[in-house]
């Protein structure tokens, strides 16, 4: 047995790229030195993906259980048996009810302690839509999985934390949801997220403002300066160390995010569309405030190239490798805390 960390994987929708980012990552055998993939899925199904972009020498070690994982194979457990038509590119039933299949075997045995960490290949929001899955996409399910009271998406790459007070939501209803407590609830979670899973010890956040031009001071719209502003205030008075509002597009073209730990953005293409186009492909979508670990990488279901030996494996690998950094610092965090040395108080007649 080895104490590597074992890292499930979930197969996301089988008609688009999330097979085929997979085994680009894994592909390589180095990738075993630093962890055990067990991949959740079916064998048949990654064999068509493989032959689709034309990868020859690689194959996965089935394995019924998790515990059973090889420490230097890629492992993969069959969570159906039954043939499945395959139809690169096509979003139907079908891509979404074995997308569910892996999703939830995956959270499974992430509940029960046999992986330590989970990462999502994308799935299609529409077609996963069924019994068991009723939720906008993985953050929600996962929160409604282990209950935790409320979660962040927050985007990381190596210039850029990003995270989201409204996540999939349709854009009329944001407004109405930037409140006081939704505000103060994500830079919560964004502080606690960077010290433990981050370890920066002193977060410095930006707060955007929802409008543009930052309201305007309320020519253009009044949130900025009756809720945001406020809010950004008491933050601080509770211990967050944050600035704004800012303006979304001065913020961004000057670079002045390269002056703070994390930015927290409104709603989500305001957050999105800038990190995705600083990220270059190697982002990551992390979901904060979870006591499991998961993360995805930065992209959907790649439709328009599934099949087609064109999906970079780049978010994917980043993908992984957060997770694993998150996983070892939260444990090494948690051994550090365990055993603190005991304050004591100094009389001032000592010797």
């Amino acid at each position: 047995m080895s104490d590597k960390l074992k890292i499930g994987i979930t197969v996301g929708d089988i008609n688009g790229i999330g097979l085929e980012v997979i085994i680009k990552s894994l592909v390589d055998q180095r990738m075993c030195d630093f962890f055990t993939p067990v991949v959740y899925g079916n064998t048949k199904v990654a064999s068509f993906h493989r032959k689709a972009i034309g990868v020859n020498d690689f194959s996965f070690n089935v394995i019924n259980d998790a515990e059973q994982a090889h420490s230097k194979r890629a492992n993969m457990i069959n969570c159906w048996q039954e043939d499945v038509k395959i139809s690169l590119g096509e979003e139907n039933e079908i891509g979404g009810k074995y997308a569910f299949l892996s999703l939830e075997k995956a959270v499974e045995d992430l509940k029960a302690g046999k992986i330590d960490a989970l990462v999502t290949a994308p799935i299609n929001k529409h077609n996963i839509q069924q019994e068991g899955f009723q939720f906008p996409g993985h953050t929600e399910y996962l929160q409604a999985k282990v209950g935790a009271d409320d979660v962040l998406m927050f985007m990381v790459c190596d210039e850029l934390r990003i995270g989201v007070v409204t996540g999939h939501i349709p854009l009329h209803e944001v407004a109405a949801q930037i409140t006081e407590e939704a505000i103060l609830k994500k830079l919560a979670l964004m502080n606690d997220s960077l010290k433990k899973d981050f370890w920066v010890e002193k977060p410095k956040i930006a707060v955007l403002g929802l409008n543009p031009h930052a309201g305007d001071h309320g020519i253009i719209g009044t949130e900025d300066d009756q809720i945001i502003r406020p809010t950004v205030e008491k933050a601080n008075e509770l211990g967050i160390f944050c600035f704004g509002p800012y303006p979304a597009d001065g913020f961004f073209a000057k670079g002045a995010y390269e002056k703070f730990d994390a930015v927290l953005a409104m709603y989500h293409d305001q957050g999105l569309i800038p990190f995705k186009h600083i990220a270059k492909g190697a982002g990551v979508n992390y979901t904060a405030g979870l006591p499991i670990v998961r993360t995805s990488p930065d992209h959907g279901t790649g439709y328009d190239i599934a099949g087609k030996n064109f999906a970079s494996e780049s978010s994917f690998v980043e993908a992984i490798f957060s997770a694993l950094h998150i996983v070892k610092r939260r444990r090494e965090q948690a051994e550090l805390l365990k055993n603190p040395l005991a304050f004591r108080k100094l009389s001032k007649d000592r010797d």
